[in-house]
């Protein structure tokens, strides 16, 4: 019998990649929850799901603009309480949350799953209450904290694809000076991982870094795709660096490479030119 899955942030960028391949290998049952105004309380999601049970839940869900921070809490925060209370009340299996590197703060890299975590934005603390309040209250789960996560799918506001996108139409766009080290994953090998949780017989439940484990300077991504496609003019440092800007921000992947036998298998630049392949098959370019 196949496993049954309910994802919520179906339509966003990991829930879609992951919904396609699902739906690509036909080896899961899912079910999808889009975004909703209300963040769908418990009551709410009986009523619509009919407390039904499920495998594994997993909340891919959110909202993307961190600005607002009322609207950030009610999406993340909030939002996980009536997941966990869904599952609890309909004995559901595996939470699969959605957590993120500005949890742990400014704390120094590679960030490890045991450093104290002291999150400094509203995002930041958000995810953070959701995955104290997800330990507390529940003994299955698996919560994954992905740093830059990019390909198909992603939203053009955020760094490779809005690079992508401007030098595909030969734009000037604004950047920082680009110092910033970061840690890039292609979403095929994040949704892999995914994956492997899935089918896996047993799970430890825990907290697990997702990332390549490989920081690369802002600037030499933005270079490095101006250079694959030919044109676009990057203009570095009219884009201030914020005040609490983290410099070098990675993490540790040791315990996920260990307890799920998986590591990244893109590198950087396969991964780049099919996401520039991806965006041109969107706009067009010929």
């Amino acid at each position: 019998m196949k496993k049954k899955i309910l994802i919520f942030g179906a339509t966003g960028f990991l829930g879609r990649n992951l919904k396609n391949d699902i739906l690509k290998k036909n080896i899961f049952k899912i079910t999808c929850i889009k975004k909703n105004k209300n963040n769908f309380n418990a009551s709410l999601l009986e009523k619509k799901l009919k407390s039904k049970k499920f495998d594994f839940v997993i909340n891919f869900a959110g909202n993307i603009n961190h600005a607002n921070k009322f609207e950030t809490y009610k999406a993340h925060y909030n939002l996980v309480k009536n997941i966990v209370n869904y599952i609890k009340k309909t004995n559901s299996g595996y939470l699969i949350q959605s957590g993120s590197s500005l949890e742990y703060g400014r704390r120094a890299s590679p960030q490890g799953e045991n450093d104290k975590c002291i999150p400094n934005s509203h995002y930041g603390k958000a995810k953070y209450l959701s995955t104290k309040y997800i330990i507390k209250n529940l003994k299955k789960y698996i919560i994954i904290r992905p740093y830059q996560v990019y390909g198909p799918f992603q939203k053009k506001d955020r760094l490779i694809p809005l690079t992508i996108d401007s030098c595909l139409k030969n734009k000037k766009f604004s950047c920082t000076e680009g110092s910033q080290k970061r840690d890039f994953l292609f979403i095929e090998d994040f949704i892999e991982l995914i994956s492997r949780i899935l089918k896996a017989k047993r799970l430890k439940p825990g907290i697990y870094n997702v990332g390549s484990g490989k920081p690369i300077l802002v600037k030499n991504i933005v270079a490095l795709i101006r250079n694959k496609i030919g044109k676009g003019t990057p203009m570095y440092g009219k884009i201030k660096m914020r005040k609490d800007e983290i410099k070098v921000l990675y993490p540790n992947l040791k315990k996920t490479k260990k307890v799920f036998k998986w590591k990244p298998k893109t590198n950087l630049k396969k991964g780049i030119i099919k996401t520039i392949n991806f965006y041109k098959r969107q706009i067009k370019i010929k």
